[in-house]
């Protein structure tokens, strides 16, 4: 059992109802992000003084990145945090750099598809983890829980690494009781293909609004992308306040390595200032939920679908006029046609506050991907039934260690071949890579965790 309740009922904490539990789920409230975490603090407070008979543990929503430390101090091991904005904010850098990858996140932090399970095999004891990843017919292993560590998870760990007792796998898997270790296969040894790491290209990315956290995004914006990139940020923050509002969130300029800064003033929603930017030069484009109304999902979501669609608009106005194919439902010569032409060119990803405005987007296909505070429900319903997957959450969304990747087949398998997914998954290891999946061409969604691994395609 998991006990879900806003803030606001703190007091109620005392209650033995919340001893039995499995797991507190303690939900961010609308309104001011301070206010919020603040509140969430004092339900911690509340909820560790009866910690002695408590025999779960307590998810926490915050909204700001900046308080999770004094949440995690007063809360210890008993608490697990999930940082609302930090963790949008980290999967829209993602998903702008790799189209597709927001629905493969969506499966697997969803309980309808395949999701991360840990558990502990005693026959696998001895085994080293390149048979280990063979040994699971229904399951992809992609880490292991070292109980000699402390039970630090170890993603992606190196083929020769031997399970010891106690240890344990980090699967994905369909459910908890859908996999299970089989026989050793017997699988064509990969041979040995050079697989080059593609390299980073230069990228020109514009960011559309002001988010409180932005300093936070242009950090990971500076891990991830490649030297000589720029960063373009067109929002009514005014330019000669934008240095110190930067700094006094924490950005330190002199450690920007890869990207360099654009600033431009104008307001997001205004036409005239919109074209002034060279919105068909950009790789990617992300409309951020502004600060400015992010009090008010509908407000902001309003704020973000207007942007959309102008851009999407003096984009295709922009474009050379071709013959294109009817596409879903619209054809070529209708408005929605024209924004999905144009969405061909670049890659826009928003920031969605509520899911009903999202559903809208999907459905007109004019926007690559619509992140909303649907995934950080899913994060925090992963988190809540089981405490340990936090810590493969937190690496995945970090700018360092491992992160899931969309990369082209033909660096795994040349045209033609036939091969089965154990002997991919086996030739990925020659670069420390652990394949979940495969898009086959022009499909919208991803296959995770094949079944019959074994057959040869």
């Amino acid at each position: 059992m998991a006990i879900v309740f806003p803030q606001s009922f703190y007091e109620a904490v005392a209650s033995s109802t919340f001893n039995d539990a499995r797991a507190i789920v303690v939900l961010a409230e609308d309104g001011n992000a301070d206010q919020s975490d603040a509140r969430a603090l004092r339900t911690v407070l509340r909820l560790t003084g009866v910690k002695e008979g408590l025999k779960g543990h307590i998810v926490v929503e915050l909204s700001d990145l900046d308080n999770e430390v004094l949440v995690k101090l007063v809360g210890g091991d008993l608490v697990e945090t999930v940082v609302a904005h930090d963790v949008i904010g980290r999967l829209m850098i993602q998903c702008a750099r790799q189209p597709g990858l927001a629905q493969i996140w969506e499966d697997i932090l969803g309980f309808e598809n395949c999701e991360f399970y840990i558990k502990r095999w005693p026959q696998l004891h001895g085994m080293q983890f390149e048979d280990i990843l063979i040994s699971f017919p229904d399951a992809i292993p992609c880490g292991i829980k070292v109980a000699s560590c402390g039970g630090k998870i170890i993603l992606n760990p190196e083929d020769s690494y031997v399970l010891q007792e106690d240890d344990e796998i980090l699967v994905i898997a369909e459910d908890d009781d859908s996999y299970s270790p089989a026989a050793l296969p017997t699988v064509k040894e990969a041979s040995f293909t050079h697989i080059a790491r593609p390299a980073r290209m230069q990228q020109k990315i514009l960011l559309c609004g002001w988010r409180r956290d932005i300093d936070d995004m242009i950090v990971v914006l500076d891990a991830f992308l490649a030297p000589g990139s720029e960063l373009w940020m067109f929002n009514d923050v005014p330019e000669n306040e934008r240095e110190k509002k930067l700094i006094d969130g924490g950005l330190d300029f002199s450690r920007l390595e890869n990207i360099q800064l654009v600033n431009r003033e104008g307001n997001a929603v205004i036409r005239r200032q919109l074209e002034s930017l060279p919105l068909h030069s950009f790789d990617s484009i992300l409309i951020l939920a502004d600060e400015s109304v992010e009090d008010s999902a509908i407000q902001a979501d309003s704020r973000s679908l207007a942007t959309l669609l102008l851009i999407r608009d003096i984009q295709s106005k922009r474009l050379p006029m071709v013959n294109q194919v009817r596409r879903g439902s619209f054809s070529q010569g209708s408005w929605i046609g024209e924004m999905q032409q144009a969405s061909d060119e670049s890659v826009i990803i928003s920031e969605i506050l509520d899911p009903r405005t999202k559903n809208l987007l999907c459905t007109s296909k004019i926007s690559d991907y619509v992140l909303s505070n649907e995934l950080v429900s899913m994060a925090l319903a992963m988190v809540a039934e089981d405490q340990q997957i936090n810590d493969v959450l937190e690496e995945l969304f970090a700018e360092e260690g491992n992160e899931l990747q969309i990369r082209q087949a033909d660096l795994y398998l040349s045209e033609g071949e036939e091969m089965s997914f154990y002997e991919v998954l086996l030739r990925a290891r020659q670069r420390r890579e652990i394949v979940i999946g495969y898009r086959a061409a022009n499909a919208e969604r991803a296959v995770i965790n094949l079944p019959a691994k074994i057959e040869r395609r």
